[in-house]
């Protein structure tokens, strides 16, 4: 997916956000705010937004000074999102359809994002996304390819969502790849957010080797790049995934909840809309 115009305001708003959760010093926001404006002169409107993304949170770290800004705001998601496990877990238990009703759950933690806004109500979206009907629903198509993949590549997306992603990876009970971002970025999850979340009671942790708040390829490491190429089976939680890997050749499953204006026109859907999508399936 492109970059488009209206991206770049957002840009502005990414970063004050993330330079107020670094520092309250207002001369080195307005230095945060001067240096973005000479940054996003030169980007490409053919760049993924998480291309961009990737420089204005570099651009954040540097100036404030501080490397991992979300890192407490990261690990109250997560101690809140495993407060809720147990009650999840038990609704999945007991739903008509297990693996359905733990896509939704997976797909209500994305709202946990300090990117697109700032403030989210996990406890609602979670009733939401229970009864709301799927905008985008490839759940059949989902459902073949699971019963004949031996391993699964699941790309996760934010710290705090991962406990739903582990509710999920326990519901397709296949062998899985939980790919994680090998630095600190936004609030994306990091190995040590998703051992926080428990993955490795259900997946094997790996690192995209990437820094972007998505997995844009040319950040990504060659041993990332070659599981991608050889997976069976890939699911793709997240904007950020779907803003990078969308025109990526490969059968991909994305998992999202649109959260933007410029995503969901790309996917025709209305914002607060649920999709499980499927590209190249």
């Amino acid at each position: 997916m492109k970059t488009y115009l209206d991206c770049i305001p957002c840009f502005f708003e990414q970063a004050l956000r993330a330079g107020r959760v670094a520092t309250d010093d207002e001369r080195v926001l307005k230095h945060l705010l001067d240096e973005l404006g000479r940054l996003l002169k030169d980007i490409s409107l053919d760049s993924t937004p998480p291309e961009t993304g990737r420089l204005v949170y570099q651009l954040v770290n540097r100036i404030t000074g501080n490397p991992d800004p979300f890192k407490g705001l990261k690990r109250e998601s997560t101690v809140k999102a495993l407060s809720l496990y147990p009650q999840m877990k038990q609704v999945i238990e007991q739903a008509d359809d297990r693996l359905l009703t733990a896509i939704r759950i997976a797909i209500a933690g994305n709202i946990i994002d300090f990117g697109p806004s700032g403030t989210f109500d996990i406890e609602a979206t979670l009733d939401d996304a229970l009864t709301r009907n799927f905008a985008v629903c490839d759940y059949e198509i989902f459902k073949r390819d699971l019963a004949t993949a031996g391993q699964i590549l699941y790309i996760g997306d934010n710290a705090g969502e991962t406990v739903f992603d582990r509710l999920l990876i326990e519901q397709l009970d296949k062998p899985t790849l939980f790919v994680v971002r090998e630095q600190p970025i936004l609030n994306d999850a990091t190995r040590e957010d998703a051992l926080e979340a428990g993955i490795d009671k259900v997946a094997t942790i790996v690192s995209s080797g990437a820094d972007a708040p998505g997995a844009v390829l040319n950040t990504c490491s060659p041993e990332f790049r070659k599981m991608l190429e050889e997976a069976e089976f890939i699911i793709a939680k997240g904007q950020g995934n779907y803003e990078a890997l969308s025109n990526y050749h490969r059968p991909i499953f994305f998992l999202l909840k649109a959260k933007c204006k410029l995503i969901a026109d790309d996917l025709g859907v209305s914002i607060g809309d649920i999709i499980l999508k499927g590209i190249n399936v």
